[in-house]
């Protein structure tokens, strides 16, 4: 039975290997999108809890290669990380370390406790290599995952790998109170995370994106600030970096309004994008049903979409405002694209489901292939690269 076991899980693809089992396996069996997800995490969590097993991931799927990057004033091992949605209630911190990401997005995390949508709420597209989900922002709460957060560094020590934490709105909170919400959860995580992550994207919570809008959005991020200054003084630190993330789906006038807003009131950066309520113009015919579940959609068919925004962020800043770009990547030359456009820090989530756990290191051994080949030393002269081509 044991040798079966092994030999299913490297019957696959040598690019995948046992990423593949990992992530990718479970999740395209399983018709249950959200359920192979959970099975996925927990798997994860198992294997890296014992030293054999936690060396052989990182041993398996670890890069070799090392991209640093400082950004936000923090260095990061290199520029690729885990984004929201994937580690919704923190529980494998210590596996996304393992696996060599530069750093993890936990959440989104909201004040309230909240079930999220009902089920299924997640669906997959195979050949287009893309989900659809309107999650909702199902969480624990800023309390209960106040709770996770310092049992795990009292056990293992704060992560090894810079912690970004996802603040949504909670569902029963109303608009004109969306300030407060969002300030509060995140005065009660501040101690633990070094980034936070504004989402006023997701298309999943009724009229969030609403909050996308000039006098709302500052009037969450005077809040979140308020937080940071105090937070700050008491603990004696410096300043945690707030990060807007955007919607894929605004017109240039809004990209423009949203990114002043972010810029002028004291944000370190944007992060482009979040999930589409678009579809593809093409697919086949058995993925109708999957695209037209409502929901925001991730995966392949985003990747140009969100390149495009994060060249137009670059130029309207002059490169002076950073960028953190997710949508598609599925490889290393994908990843390039992004860093070329403008971007200085990535992230995936649907490329972790239709890749597997290997996708971190061709990611990164792929840019630092891409730095050497480009003539680059560094991969922060790399950054907007494809505008002074121009």
């Amino acid at each position: 039975m044991r040798a079966q076991v092994l030999k299913n899980t490297f019957h696959h693809p040598p690019n995948m290997g046992l990423g593949y089992s990992i992530f990718a396996k479970p999740l395209l069996a399983v018709q249950d999108s959200e359920k192979a997800h959970s099975r996925a995490l927990k798997l994860l969590r198992i294997m890296v809890s014992n030293p054999l097993t936690r060396g052989t991931v990182s041993l398996l799927y670890k890069p070799s290669k090392h991209v640093p990057i400082t950004t936000f004033g923090i260095e990061y091992n290199n520029p690729f990380g885990i984004a929201a949605g994937m580690d919704k209630r923190a529980e494998a911190l210590r596996g996304w370390e393992t696996l060599g990401l530069g750093f993890m997005e936990i959440g989104g995390i909201t004040m309230l406790e909240q079930l999220g949508n009902p089920k299924p709420r997640m669906f997959r597209a195979g050949k287009s290599r893309a989900l659809v989900n309107r999650m909702g922002f199902n969480n624990p709460g800023s309390e209960k995952t106040a709770l996770q957060l310092n049992k795990h560094f009292s056990k293992h020590g704060r992560p090894k790998i810079p912690l970004w934490i996802n603040l949504g709105k909670s569902k029963l909170t109303e608009l004109d109170n969306a300030a407060d919400d969002y300030s509060t959860t995140m005065k009660r995580l501040w101690k633990y995370g070094d980034v936070f992550v504004i989402n006023v994207s997701s298309p999943n919570t009724p009229n969030l994106r609403e909050l996308q809008k000039d006098d709302d959005l500052k009037k969450i991020i005077e809040a979140c600030k308020s937080v940071n200054d105090s937070e700050s003084a008491i603990h004696e630190i410096p300043l945690k970096p707030i990060l807007v993330k955007i919607s894929p789906d605004v017109d240039d006038d809004q990209l423009i309004a949203i990114v002043n807003t972010a810029r002028s009131n004291g944000c370190s950066g944007i992060i482009a994008s979040n999930t589409t309520t678009s579809r593809p113009n093409s697919f086949e015919g058995k993925e109708q049903k999957v695209f037209a579940q409502t929901g925001g959609m991730s995966g392949m068919p985003v990747q140009s979409k969100s390149t495009e925004m994060i060249s137009k962020i670059y130029k309207m800043t002059d490169g002076e405002f950073p960028i953190v770009g997710v949508g598609g990547i599925m490889s290393g030359e994908d990843a390039w694209q992004k860093i070329c456009a403008g971007a200085s820090l990535l992230q995936a989530y649907s490329g972790f489901v239709f890749e597997g756990a290997s996708l971190t290191k061709n990611v990164v051994n792929g840019l630092e292939k891409k730095i050497r080949q480009s003539g680059f030393s560094t991969i922060e002269q790399a950054i907007g690269s494809a505008h002074r081509s121009e």
